[in-house]
């Protein structure tokens, strides 16, 4: 003989199917919430993609700027970054172990990650973007592993009598320093361009 259930045991039993009723539903929603933001997500990176490799979105090594000193000293195998030419454009100075120095736009030319110094990487050190694994030789900028397609732009660097490092200008990806600082001047004085010998054929 069944024993009729007691209507706290009831109740207890209902509110039981509805938490659980409840829980799946949020389950779901998360689950609908994470494709959602997954995709939304994925989409944005093609479409970023997509926009930087076609030359869509701000170059680094487009505009001009005066000179800025970036550092007072820079030992040999240290590095520094900056701004430059613009607020927002990450720069960066290194002196190779053999007194030189470069500078290059840290900006990886695959999707826009930082781009990093590894000192103690190769011979030279070298210029790495961890996000996927790409990295650019410390001397010339050119890329040397992973899926980046272009070198890293230059940032034209010099140092003084006093041993100060400056940035005087750019050059786009895979064009000559003389070619960025001659389209510079061209830009912003033409005058001095002509005298550089800037419009000489072959000048960039």
């Amino acid at each position: 003989m069944t024993t009729p259930q007691a209507p706290e045991s009831a109740d207890l039993s209902e509110e039981h199917a509805a938490l659980v009723d409840r829980i799946s539903a949020d389950s779901l929603t998360t689950r609908r919430d994470y494709l959602r933001i997954v995709a939304t997500v994925s989409g944005g990176l093609v479409v970023g993609s997509t926009v930087v490799s076609a030359g869509v979105l701000h170059r680094h090594g487009d505009g001009s700027a005066p000179p800025l000193k970036v550092a007072e000293n820079l030992p040999r195998g240290q590095a520094v970054t900056f701004n430059y030419p613009g607020e927002h454009d990450r720069a960066m100075a290194i002196r190779l172990m053999d007194g030189t120095v470069v500078g290059y736009s840290t900006v990886c030319t695959h999707l826009a990650c930082g781009v990093l110094w590894r000192k103690e990487r190769g011979s030279e050190g070298e210029l790495h973007c961890p996000c996927h694994e790409g990295v650019f030789s410390a001397r010339t900028g050119e890329v040397t592993a992973g899926p980046p397609p272009r070198p890293l732009p230059r940032v034209i660097v010099v140092e003084d009598e006093q041993g100060a490092v400056w940035a005087i200008g750019t050059a786009r990806s895979g064009e000559t320093e003389r070619a960025g600082l001659c389209r510079g001047l061209r830009e912003d004085n033409p005058v001095l361009a002509e005298r550089a010998g800037c419009n000489a054929e072959g000048a960039s």
